[in-house]
Formats: structure tokens, C-alpha cells, sequence
């Protein structure tokens, strides 16, 4: 919401008298002094009048977590232990999944209450690559790797994948780079060539990588640096 319609609202005043309120230097946001009348106003924001507290800001919160095999990509499941039960954290319900993995898929996860930190990770025109380990029951074929370059077209969603990236580490076993998460989209790739995922695991998103040190099920929060890079 913009800082003078947010202002209208939880004041109670004209835009005329919002307008006057922040030329004379009487709102404050963050503990600065603000005059532009237009600025998107979001949850974390700490917004004072003459000096009366008008929101007090919720502080930004982000988590890197290692998820195990058999845990659901979901805030809440009546089957099944979700990626929150893993958590101990306070308000840990606030907290939203920011690119999921499937049942038995492994590795980097991140969580958050910041919508728009989220959305610039994992909406595919922000080409934040994610990178996946992947293993297959049969041999892979060199030619998945102009194939998944070229893109696949999936004909139930009607679209061609992005061009991904895939560099063969064995007969079995190979590295994938995509910028998108289709449903199931790994699996289907591998399936074109008749060879099934036995083993999944994403290693990064962007330029965060899966911590080495942390186990499967544990997390940390993220630095101030990996935070900004995004």
C-alpha cells in the first residue's frame, strides 16, 4: 500500500492533510524522516506520526533449510510431517515456502515471510537458476542434453520448458539447471527417454547454495549477505 492511502486509512485524514503531514517532516518511516508520498509501505515498516507508533513492523524472516526424503513441501498436512514440523521457531505459521520439492525430493529449501523476497527467487523471468542432483535407474542418454537445452513442449499445460542446462557426471548420475518448477517437471524430462528419477536433490537456488554443514532436517537463518543477494 502507498504511505498516503496507508496514512488516510489508519490516521483518519483527508489526502490534503497527508500530503501537509509529510511536508512538514511528521512522518517517519523506519526512524527517518520521509516526504514522498508514493512510497510502497510493507509489513516490516516501522511508521510513526508526531511521534505515536502507528505500526510497529514485523521483523523480515528467512530460513535455509536441508529437507529430508518423506517430508511434505506444506505449512500444515493431516497425513504427513510438513517442512514447519522440522522448525522451531516462534510464528513459525507466518512463514511461507519459497520454491517447493516434491515428497522424496532432498535438499535446499527456503522459508520466509517476505512475499516480494520470494517472488523475486523463484518467478522464472527473475533466471534464478536451481540446480538439482539427479539419478536415474538407466543409463542417460547424451541426448537429453540438447533436448533439455532446447526446451520440451508439455502438451497437458500446452508450453515448452526453458532451456535447461544438464551436464552428465556419470552414467547415472547427472547435474540439472533449470529456471522454472513445472509439476513433477524433472521426472517428466527423464521420462521422454523412457528413464526414471530414483534420487533428487537440489543443491541451490540463485546464488544460495545448501549449507555442507547442515544435516538433513536441520536450518539456520540466512546471513544479511545472502539475504541482499537476492
Amino acid at each position: 500500500m502507498r504511505l498516503d492511502r496507508y496514512l488516510a486509512n489508519r490516521a483518519r485524514v483527508s489526502r490534503q492533510d497527508v500530503r501537509r503531514l509529510v511536508a512538514e517532516g511528521r512522518v517517519m518511516v523506519n526512524g527517518e524522516v520521509n516526504r514522498t508520498l508514493d512510497r510502497e509501505i510493507r509489513v516490516f515498516d516501522r511508521i510513526e506520526l508526531d511521534g505515536e507508533s502507528l505500526q510497529v513492523g514485523k521483523a523480515a524472516r528467512y530460513l535455509m533449510l536441508h529437507k529430508p526424503a518423506g517430508c511434505v513441501s506444506a505449512t500444515q498436512d493431516t497425513a504427513h510431517r510438513t517442512v514447519l514440523d522440522l522448525i522451531d521457531e516462534p510464528d513459525k505459521q507466518d512463514l511461507h515456502i519459497a520454491g517447493r520439492l516434491d515428497f522424496n525430493t532432498t535438499g535446499l529449501m527456503l522459508l520466509t515471510n517476505d512475499g516480494q523476497w520470494s517472488r523475486r527467487l523463484t518467478q522464472p523471468t527473475s533466471l534464478q537458476g536451481k540446480v538439482y542432483l539427479v539419478e536415474t535407474e538407466d543409463e542417460i542418454d547424451p541426448a537429453c542434453v540438447e533436448a533439455f537445452a532446447r526446451g520440451m513442449y508439455f502438451r497437458f499445460e500446452n508450453l515448452t520448458t526453458l532451456p535447461a542446462k544438464l551436464v552428465i557426471l556419470g552414467s547415472t548420475k547427472a547435474r540439472l539447471t533449470l529456471h522454472e518448477g513445472r509439476y513433477h517437471q524433472v521426472k517428466r524430462m527423464f521420462g521422454r527417454f523412457n528413464n526414471k528419477v530414483t534420487a533428487l536433490h537440489r543443491e541451490s537456488m540463485g546464488p544460495l547454495t545448501l549449507d555442507g554443514l547442515l544435516e538433513p532436517g536441520g536450518y539456520r537463518p540466512l546471513t544479511a549477505h545472502e539475504i541482499g543477494q537476492i
